[in-house]
């Protein structure tokens, strides 16, 4: 909920704030994965033969002080400032004032990114051993059949957190953030306004308190639960095998650098094992980048509110993400799946979700920008939008306003252009009582009043008339729910191509692979893809801010483009897996219930031979053969 929730819900309203860029807040959700990669190797394989609830405990206390230093700019620093000291007006006999001695900068500002780095670091170490040591913990503990469901419903309460985070959070949005500090009436803008920003510290408070509630009783859970040596006992290897000597064996003996060393080397050569850790990196770009820009990208291309973008988002993943989990793992459990029939399924599913990835073709329009993409003097049911670029803001229509870009207050002529802000629509006359506030006596605004009376233009963007959106939600949560239904089989896979006691390490290679080349460049490779098609820049005197205003057209392409990229890549990777497993020599791919019953009773025996059964568990394996 904290981490792919509410993280990403205020990452448009974070960069409104503190006057960060895309590139900038694509690398404070990076910092997540940086800091688990840097731990999963000594997590997995010091906590994979220790006391793994410990391990799970102690990471989501840190989770949890990660939350309470990522509220903490909030705090410390002036109240946020939405209007100047007089309207934003045009004004020609006024002084100018220099506002850049004045306030807080952007580049201070902007220094703040280093806490939310920070923050998002300890997040990071903190779930580092929740989606490792958890997962191979309630696999040890489960029967081989059911434990892929139950995997299942623990990913899929993962993909319910994010959607509850974009829900709630998108809530918190709508509240102002500087609440009992601030008299709301008193405000001229609301949360539909693009300079409001919301109350996105709130849900950071709520999941630290949680984290710590649950970090005590997680940590008391036992080594193993009654029964777990059965279960273990009752596996049928599907590891990859390998002809000739086998020093898979030779792997656990003893602790040190040695044996870590030999463990990455067996898992390195299996190539089975490496192409879905590939498949993992190129779907981790896409779940990492969309999942941090998708609300930002409904935002800019419908007009919509930040609050109410990332409702929509959250809407999406409830149905999409989290039944897309938990259906992939149903099916491995019911149909019973061997390796290389999970496989083919990952693959046709990646197949499938490619069309629908066309749904990027749909763009909206740009509304037309006075200065921006369509001249002061033409007519928006005749001219060609194209980008002019923020230097054609002035114009002889208000020459005479001295007006500067330190305040972005977009405002919508009655022409149906838009412009940067009264001033600049050379407004010089704002009508009394008006809610919104309404303005006359503008001299760039191309339309006649009926009356004396009439307003020119009022505050606020202008309505979008795109059309996509029915069309758009459907089909993009279709390729959330085709990319989300290949994690839990995918993972089945990763965990059966391995020998059982390297499990645990190998998910954590795995993970460190997925993170290195997918999701740590995944967010800051789209961040960087939606800052190169901003075409107007928040500045104040010599610094740049956010982005105001993108180039829909080029934002949805640029997307459409990686992402079929990254799927290709992927079902590259998910037919070299299938193409290059060896199945041991002792298991077929259909196993009737005989061959099922000889395998377990063989493998009961050969533990107890070896002396890893005391007394009472072999009574209850002799029990469960007969």
């Amino acid at each position: 909920m904290v981490v792919n929730g509410f993280v990403n819900v205020v990452i448009s309203n974070i960069e409104r704030r503190f006057s960060i860029s895309s590139t900038e807040s694509g690398t404070i959700a990076s910092c997540y994965d940086i800091a688990s990669v840097l731990l999963l190797i000594p997590i997995t394989y010091f906590g994979g033969q220790g006391v793994k609830p410990r391990y799970l405990g102690i990471g989501v206390l840190v989770l949890g002080i990660g939350s309470f230093i990522f509220t903490l700019p909030h705090f410390t620093t002036d109240k946020y400032h939405v209007d100047g000291t007089t309207e934003n007006v045009c004004r020609v006999l006024d002084n100018v004032t220099n506002s850049c001695s004045t306030g807080e900068s952007f580049s201070s500002l902007s220094n703040y990114k280093y806490v939310f780095f920070f923050g998002q670091l300890l997040h990071g170490a903190g779930a580092a051993p929740l989606y490792t040591l958890g997962v191979t913990y309630l696999d040890e503990n489960l029967p081989q059949r059911s434990s892929s469901f139950y995997v299942g419903i623990f990913y899929s309460f993962a993909i319910l957190g994010p959607a509850l985070g974009y829900l709630v959070g998108g809530q918190f949005l709508n509240i102002y953030t500087d609440i009992g500090s601030t008299d709301l009436n008193t405000l001229t803008i609301d949360s539909d306004n693009p300079r409001w920003v919301g109350a996105w510290w709130i849900g950071f408070l709520i999941s630290g308190t949680m984290a710590l509630c649950t970090a005590i009783p997680l940590s008391g859970f036992p080594r193993s639960l009654p029964g777990s040596s059965i279960y273990r006992a009752e596996r049928g290897k599907e590891a990859y095998h390998k002809e000739g000597a086998d020093d898979s064996e030779k792997v656990g003996l003893k602790r040190g650098f040695r044996d870590i060393l030999l463990s990455i080397k067996l898992l390195v050569s299996n190539p089975t094992f490496m192409f879905l850790n590939f498949a993992a990196a190129s779907e981790g770009i896409l779940l990492s980048g969309f999942s941090t820009f998708a609300p930002k990208f409904i935002e800019a291309q419908f007009s919509f509110s930040s609050g109410w973008s990332a409702q929509l988002m959250g809407l999406a993943l409830i149905p999409a993400g989290g039944g897309g989990t938990l259906l992939g793992g149903f099916l491995v459990k019911k149909f019973n799946w061997r390796v290389p029939t999970i496989i083919k399924f990952c693959l046709l599913s990646t197949c499938i979700s490619i069309p629908f990835g066309f749904v990027f073709l749909m763009y909206c329009d740009n509304i037309p920008f006075a200065g921006i993409n369509i001249n002061y003097d033409k007519d928006i049911s005749s001219a060609n939008l194209a980008f002019l670029g923020d230097g054609q803001l002035n114009n002889t229509c208000n020459a005479l306003c001295k007006c500067t870009q330190d305040e972005y207050t977009p405002i919508c002529g009655r022409d149906g252009k838009m412009y940067f802000s009264p001033c600049y629509a050379g407004c010089s006359t704002r009508v009394n009582n008006s809610d919104p506030k309404q303005y006359t006596n503008c001299g760039c605004v191309n339309f006649t009043a009926s009356n004396e009376t009439s307003y020119l233009a009022e505050l606020g963007k202008c309505e979008s008339s795109c059309p996509w959106l029915p069309l758009f939600m459907p089909m993009f949560t279709t390729v959330i729910f085709l990319t989300f239904i290949t994690s839990m089989p995918a993972l089945s896979a990763t965990l059966r191509c391995v020998p059982e006691h390297q499990r645990t390490f190998g998910l954590g290679i795995q993970w460190i692979i997925a993170r290195c080349l997918g999701s740590i460049p995944g967010p800051i490779l789209f961040g960087t893809i939606i800052d190169l098609t901003c075409i107007l820049w928040q500045k104040k005197c010599s610094d740049k801010g956010a982005c105001l205003i993108y180039d829909n057209k080029q934002l949805s392409y640029n997307l459409l483009a990686l992402g079929t990229v990254l799927k290709i890549l992927s079902v590259i990777f998910f037919f070299s897996a299938l193409m290059l497993y060896k199945k041991p020599p002792d298991i077929n791919t259909e196993i009737s219930t005989d061959t099922m019953t000889t395998s377990m009773t063989s493998s009961v025996n050969s533990k107890i031979a070896n002396g890893d059964l005391d007394t009472e568990e072999k009574k209850k394996s002799t029990e469960q053969q007969s």
